[in-house]
């Protein structure tokens, strides 16, 4: 609920309040936002904080290099759409002790490094008697297609300039730690990469990055959609994020989409999401490159 709203330059600032206590919105959690709970969305620069001055979230448009944005997109896009996950918890609509095999299907994945392997993975190294003194690995993206990884990181490295830029006190507690690892995208803040295509996230708070960072949010779109819009329902607010677009938010605050609705058969919304997951540099701070090179390798083997 918008409290109250000021300009600073071409930069709208708006103070809202809560329209639901928090009690309410973790009876909805796993629910999908509606467009009832939604009182403004913002299609243009805006900062937008609490009435006590908290900042939720940063958005600016058309910020990010379009030749960095359709080499992302053009390189990730195959095997973003094609790989399936179970498990993404309450993002997904899960329930608590869900059994994973009739979770809802989503094309979400992730890159760049994970603090822990997968029960297939755990399986193959049991099969074969094989341990890693790191419970870190590279993600699947990267051990099959380096060539193609090395590809995205320019718009990675544009990204964290403007996490920098808008929000720099998070930006330099995330920072000094992710200067502590090798386990990270080069030159960033972030360790990890999450996809999402055409993915409808119900109400959840982000779980496993850095408390003291922000949350992004960047999108890359194809053919022809509306909707969509990520929101923060215990706020009323909502953000029309577009390729180009930039949004930094407070994640662990409730949020999720509305409902994408296609208006050609191609419609294809990418949302990426930078960030530093803290068991990533928790396990591996001080862990020289040249251990972490052998640990990479290490684990291809095994995998292989």
């Amino acid at each position: 609920m918008v409290i109250r709203k000021e300009k600073k330059g071409d930069v709208d600032v708006y103070y809202v309040d809560k329209n639901m206590s928090d009690d309410a919105m973790s009876k909805l959690k796993g629910t999908f936002v509606k467009k009832s709970q939604i009182s403004l969305i913002i299609n243009s620069d805006a900062d937008v904080y609490t009435n006590d001055n908290k900042l939720l979230l940063k958005f600016r448009k058309n910020k990010l290099p379009m030749n960095q944005v359709d080499k992302f997109y053009d390189n990730v896009i195959q095997y973003a759409r094609n790989n399936y996950t179970s498990n993404r918890g309450s993002a997904s609509g899960t329930r608590k002790n869900a059994n994973m095999k009739t979770n809802a299907k989503v094309a979400s994945n992730i890159i760049g490094y994970m603090d822990t392997f997968s029960s297939s993975q755990k399986l193959s190294m049991k099969k074969q008697n094989r341990t890693v003194k790191l419970n870190v690995r590279e993600c699947k993206f990267n051990m099959l297609y380096p060539d193609k990884y090395k590809e995205l990181i320019p718009l990675v490295q544009s990204i964290d300039k403007y996490y920098k830029k808008l929000t720099p006190s998070k930006f330099e507690k995330q920072y000094r730690k992710a200067k502590q690892t090798h386990f990270k995208i080069a030159n960033t803040s972030f360790t990890t990469i999450t996809t999402n295509v055409n993915f409808r996230t119900t109400m959840h708070q982000d779980k496993g990055d850095d408390a003291e960072g922000f949350g992004n949010l960047t999108v890359i779109e194809r053919g022809k959609y509306s909707g969509a819009e990520t929101c923060l329902p215990q706020y009323g607010i909502g953000v029309n994020v577009r390729s180009g677009d930039v949004l930094f938010m407070d994640v662990h605050e409730w949020h999720g989409n509305l409902p994408m609705v296609s208006e050609s058969k191609d419609a294809t919304r990418l949302s990426i999401v930078c960030y530093l997951r803290h068991n990533v540099w928790e396990k591996t701070k001080g862990i020289t490159r040249n251990e972490m090179i052998k640990h990479n390798e290490n684990v291809k083997q095994i995998l292989s």
